[in-house]
């Protein structure tokens, strides 16, 4: 699978030639592959994150300050394509996912970003395009990491699950987090970049690079799903 590239925002380059070169000096961004049995993560594709229909993100904040938009509405039809494919496969398929947050959830995200405390119920909805089915996996979290607090490396290791491909929201938070983590316990992880979201395109852009250079394949949909093994 090719890298997504090249790490750009409007036609102009967001990582500069210096850090690319030292990195290629380095070594580092060697292509790991992907496995026999993947497993589909699909974090935090709520409407809180989206909004409830397309619209440009300062217009999408009013509704819910936590959505990054229309950009997020543009990865959903990616997540799509790549669900299909699982359930086709029969390969699992997750919803790590923030559920209504209390009081006492508001620990330090809560002092950082006062506003997630009061999303209405209709935020913590699932997206209706990629929402889940019977025989899908919930994980609620309170924290960014997919993995941090609840039991989803059991449910892979019961699953027989390798690698991971792992969609939505956001690029630098909780897509980034669960990424590091999932390549902390040895997980294939593939990222397609056209399938998480950020409300920034810049902070969004470096991330992919970031992550592309020591966690993870970063691809395009159309690649991954080229790359899929053959049969579930």
């Amino acid at each position: 699978m090719s890298e997504q590239g090249p790490w750009t925002v409007g036609g102009k380059g967001v990582i500069d030639e210096l850090t690319t070169r030292r990195y290629e000096l380095a070594g580092f961004g060697k292509p790991v592959g992907m496995g026999q049995r993947p497993a589909l993560l699909i974090i935090d594709v709520q409407y809180r994150t989206v909004g409830t229909t397309p619209a440009p993100f300062e217009t999408a904040v009013e509704e819910f300050p936590t959505s990054c938009g229309e950009v997020g509405w543009a990865a959903v039809g990616n997540i799509a394509r790549l669900l299909a494919a699982f359930r086709e496969n029969d390969w699992p398929v997750l919803y790590p996912h923030v559920a209504p947050k209390k009081s006492y959830d508001s620990g330090r995200l809560g002092a950082k970003v006062p506003a997630i405390m009061d999303i209405p119920s209709k935020g913590y909805e699932f997206v209706s395009e990629v929402a889940p089915e019977e025989g899908d996996i919930l994980v609620p979290k309170r924290h960014p990491s997919a993995f941090f607090g609840t039991p989803l490396v059991s449910y892979l290791v019961e699953a027989g699950v390798d690698s991971l491909v792992v969609t939505g929201c956001t690029t630098s938070g909780c897509v980034r987090s669960s990424v590091t983590d999932a390549f902390s316990y040895n997980f294939r992880v593939s990222v397609p970049a056209d399938a998480v979201y950020d409300r920034s395109p810049v902070v969004h852009e470096v991330n992919l690079f970031d992550m592309a250079q020591k966690y993870a394949d970063v691809t395009t949909t159309d690649a991954l799903l080229a790359a899929l093994p053959a049969g579930g």
